[in-house]
């Protein structure tokens, strides 16, 4: 059992060879350790000789928590000089305590960046708790975290790949909207994982990104997985021209629900000469007409029946609810084969002339994106992983309240959904952080 008193102190401080000179308790302010490094002399870099102290500046560092209050290191500096060849001062930096030019310790800021990466908290949350500015955690978070999501070894090999959009933020008075791009690892039998986020949601950003990966690794994609983004076809067609392209079934579905929607209004205008009002049939329809029929109990179908019956006169809408059922039915195939054949047919039922506009719009972009709508019955991925990303990613931007630098914002996800390698940060050089 450790007896001496200075000993003790030196324990319960928990940083490697040095001596605590002092503790400052001040009852309205947070605790101040005073330490100094171990040094028991110098030499000159120049003659060889050996060197004297100069002046011992102090470096106040923000420091983790000590008994529930804030606290900070009082770092005794030894500034060194020769008498002997006249050359300038240096001081003798430790970076286990803290790095160069940081305004926090070092076992610190490897704690900021857990509890705001993996835990998910605020930065002002942990400002709080430190006793500290927001931007001294913030700039800790982003140092650390840039070292863990950079890490070559965090993406691996991935067989399917996802891209969707996310909105980045509302800029300027007219709040322009600035998007960006989810790049996600939707491998089946794994757990989706937030490979990077690139700025805009044109083809750019994420083609330059594959572009940046080595061909073997891109080789290796069998499956890309998107939604009708023509953008994002052109990425797949020009980074990885090889990958199965696969139309995720819940967009396709999302595109009938919204041609249906808008035969519903514009057969109401048509029909009633205004906007949908709380007792217009089509208007008390808009939820039943977008739910599953599966999902109507027998009472659902008989009140959707008879309000199109009282305010569909043509049967437009009818004839487009059922075009939207006859699409969802694709899923229900399991031969590739059997789903082709009903596709084309589908296809060719909706291009008829007597159909609403509605529908043989459904059918062009159906007809168009054939091929990608096909591949689900073969690959059988969807972009289900990437929304739950992007829920992560909307998470980090809650609690946030936004971000305003795209950099910042990166790090904060990744961390959060990136899945990098925690036991990583242990490791980490703090000389090598910026």
């Amino acid at each position: 059992m450790e007896c001496n008193p200075t000993r003790i102190c030196e324990l319960l401080v928990g940083l490697p060879e040095v001596n605590v000179l002092g503790v400052d308790d001040e009852c309205d302010g947070p605790l101040r350790v005073h330490v100094e490094s171990r040094v028991e002399r110098a030499w000159c870099r120049g003659c060889g000789g050996r060197a004297a102290v100069k002046d011992r500046p102090r470096v106040e560092l923000v420091d983790l928590p000590a008994f529930g209050r804030p606290t900070r290191l009082v770092w005794h500096k030894h500034r060194w000089c020769c008498r002997g060849c006249g050359a300038g001062s240096w001081t003798i930096i430790d970076d286990r305590i803290a790095p160069r030019r940081a305004a926090m310790t070092d076992r610190a800021g490897r704690w900021c960046t857990e509890q705001v990466g993996r835990s998910g908290r605020t930065v002002a949350e942990v400002a709080r708790e430190l006793g500290c500015d927001w931007h001294t955690v913030n700039d800790a978070v982003i140092a650390y975290g840039r070292a863990l999501v950079e890490d070559p070894n965090r993406v691996g090999d991935v067989d399917a790949l996802g891209l969707d959009e996310t909105l980045f933020c509302r800029r300027g008075p007219r709040h322009r909207h600035e998007w960006c791009t989810s790049i996600v690892d939707v491998s089946a039998g794994r757990c989706a994982q937030l490979l990077d986020v690139v700025a805009g949601r044109s083809a750019a950003g994420p083609s330059a990104w594959l572009e940046d990966r080595p061909r073997q690794w891109r080789d290796a994609i069998r499956y890309g997985v998107f939604d009708l983004s023509g953008p994002y076809r052109k990425t797949f067609n020009d980074s990885l021209p090889d990958a199965v392209q696969v139309a995720d079934p819940f967009h396709v579905c999302k595109l009938a629900n919204a041609k249906l929607d808008e035969c519903r209004r514009r057969v109401q205008n048509e029909t009633m000469g205004h906007r949908g009002r709380k007792d217009d049939p089509l208007y008390r329809a808009r939820r039943l007409l977008t739910k599953g029929h599966e999902r109507l109990d027998e009472h659902g179908n008989t009140k959707l029946m008879g309000l199109l019956e009282a305010g569909d006169p043509r049967g437009e809408v009818r004839t487009t609810w059922h075009a939207k059922e006859t699409l969802r039915g694709l899923y229900d195939i399991d031969n590739p084969a059997v789903a082709a054949e009903y596709l084309d047919e589908l296809i060719a039922d909706m291009a008829d002339a007597s159909m609403p506009t509605e529908v043989q719009s459904l059918s062009r972009t159906a007809r168009r994106w054939r091929e990608q709508i096909l591949a689900w019955h073969q690959a059988f991925v969807s972009n289900g992983p990437t929304e739950a990303v992007n829920n992560l990613i909307k998470r980090i931007k809650r609690v946030g309240f936004g971000f305003r630098k795209f950099d910042h914002y990166r790090i904060r996800v990744l961390l959060h959904a990136g899945r990098p390698n925690w036991d990583l940060l242990a490791t980490i050089n703090p000389a090598q952080i910026r």
